[in-house]
Formats: structure tokens, sequence, C-alpha cells
């Protein structure tokens, strides 16, 4: 996965910079949401690694495909990578891409797992809380676990902070066998 992240990273780059000159973040949002959810496709997939095929040739397929949606700088954007054999990486392009405008629009997407349904008093506080602590707007997101027990699990970009019964219980089990 690492090396995929690699690959991907200068090309979430390339259309991050492109977006910010043309002040159309939202647009290139769109656009590369949509290519990543054709790539993923078996059928795109499996045409994108057909080695028999130019690049220019899946080129076209591929922005046939996405119609429309795929103009001006995107066309060249998918030529690009169709000619550096990258398009297979447009998932990760997209995620490292949207990371990249989250950063920018100075705001994060939070996932709180917790044990049981916690009511939306207690989200609210939790958001500005995370708000005040990141330095950032949230984009709070709530699920339930049962296999918590009890507590909850918020993960935030890289920041993970586990406070369940279930991660205070493996951390006592593994300072007792070390």
């Amino acid at each position: 996965m690492a090396e995929t992240t690699t690959l991907a990273r200068p090309y979430a780059r390339a259309a991050f910079e492109v977006a910010m000159q043309d002040s159309a973040l939202e647009a290139w949002s769109r656009l590369l949401a949509l290519a990543a959810a054709v790539s993923s496709q078996p059928v795109v997939s499996s045409v994108l690694r057909d080695p028999s095929l130019s690049s220019e040739q899946i080129a076209e397929s591929f922005i046939g495909v996405c119609g429309d949606e795929v103009e001006g700088k995107g066309n060249n954007f998918v030529r690009l990578l169709a000619e550096n054999k990258r398009l297979v990486l447009l998932p990760e392009i997209a995620d490292l891409y949207e990371a990249l405008k989250a950063n920018q629009e100075r705001s994060i997407d939070v996932e709180v797992t917790t044990a049981f349904k916690i009511s939306s008093e207690i989200v609210e506080r939790l958001a500005n809380s995370l708000k005040i602590r990141l330095e950032r707007d949230v984009n709070l997101e709530t699920s339930v676990d049962q296999s918590l027990i009890g507590g909850a699990v918020i993960r935030a970009g890289d920041m993970v902070i586990d406070s369940s019964v279930r991660g205070k219980l493996t951390k006592l089990v593994e300072s007792i066998n070390s």
C-alpha cells in the first residue's frame, strides 16, 4: 500500500495545484471521485491493464466511459496518467487529493466508534471539543461497534484515540505478558 501511495502522491499534488490555480477544488474533487469509481470497476480495470492497447486507446476509452464529466484539464490529466500507466492509481490519487483539500480548507473527517449509540448532544459536544483541540472544522461521523464493550475509539487523520474498554484490556494483557 505504501508503494501505491508513493506513486500516487505526485499526481494528487499536481491535480491539487491545478485545482488551486483555477479555484476549482470542488470540481476536481468530483472529477477524481468519478474517475476513481470508474477505474475501480472490474471491467474497466482489466482494460486499463491490457498490454495490447496503447496508452492513447486506454485514455480515449476511459474518457469515453466518464463522459462529459472529464473535459479540459481533466482530459489532460487522464491522458498523462494513461501515458505513465497510472490510471489504476486513481482511487489512491483521489484519497490523497481529498486529504490535501481538507488540509487547505482547514477541515478534517473524524470517525467516532462507540460501544453504544450516543446522543446528538454528546456528538455536538465532542465535535466542538475536537474542533478546539485540532484547530480545524470537524466533519464527525459516528458508528457503533459493540465489541468495544464500552468507551470509544476516535480516528482523525493519522491520530487515533482509543479509550475503549477492549483497548484498555488489550494494553493490560500486553503489559502483563511483557
